[in-house]
């Protein structure tokens, strides 16, 4: 998995992505909250995790701005032990959970670990532009409907979790075939061109930008 994390404590943010890259797993520190919501808006992730208290933009300031744009992945916040209110405040600005400081090692890799799969299991209605796609149907909807293959539904899910966001062609073929496949550019542009014919049949308002062999991003088409 691919984690951020923010934490302004730049001894404890060392030791906490020392600890993720050495179970297998990709971490990228921020130290400041404008630091962390510029690489959030930039990159995907499978969870991220902010202090409440950072210099620039607080924790809870950056969930609420990604949640305004649109952002799923899911979040967790630091707080301090006694801050009832940091907590309340940032569960209602889109957290998933809280953490409150200090923390066991175990208990926050447990935490965020738990998140980052309820969020890849449950079915649910993803909605962007005009178009909403039912995960648990695997149908997409704008002003026509059709059916989408498994790995189709699980491509667009991807996309629509991060839209506007620039996603590399090994990321997304890891996500939805695994590592355990052989990699394939054709393979993945394939299914990119059958989920662009399917954006065209149900006249959605959104386009899948990119070529073969390189990155793609999902953007909303110009009114």
């Amino acid at each position: 998995m691919k984690f951020l994390f923010a934490e302004d404590e730049v001894e404890l943010s060392r030791a906490v992505c020392a600890v993720l890259r050495h179970q297998g797993d990709e971490a990228d520190p921020a130290y400041d909250g404008e630091e962390a919501l510029r690489k959030a808006r930039a990159g995907s992730y499978d969870c991220m995790v902010f202090d409440v208290m950072m210099p620039r933009m607080d924790g809870i300031s950056v969930v609420r701005a990604l949640r305004a744009d649109g952002d799923r992945t899911p979040m967790i916040i630091l707080t301090a032990k006694t801050q009832i209110e940091d907590k309340i405040t940032g569960l209602d600005a889109g957290a998933d959970d809280y953490i409150t400081k200090p923390f066991a090692m175990r208990e926050l890799l447990a935490r965020i670990r738990s998140v980052a799969r309820r969020s890849g299991y449950q079915a649910e209605k993803l909605e962007l532009g005009n178009v909403t796609l039912d995960t648990g149907e695997q149908e997409l909807i704008a002003k026509n409907c059709m059916r989408l293959g498994s790995k189709e539904a699980r491509l667009m899910e991807l996309f629509m979790r991060n839209p506007g966001k620039v996603l590399g062609g090994s990321e997304l073929f890891r996500k939805v075939w695994g590592e355990s496949e052989e990699k394939g550019d054709d393979t993945l542009y394939l299914y990119i061109s059958y989920l662009r014919q399917k954006l065209n049949a149900i006249q959605a308002d959104l386009l899948i930008e990119g070529e073969l062999g390189g990155s793609y991003v999902l953007r909303q088409r110009d009114a």
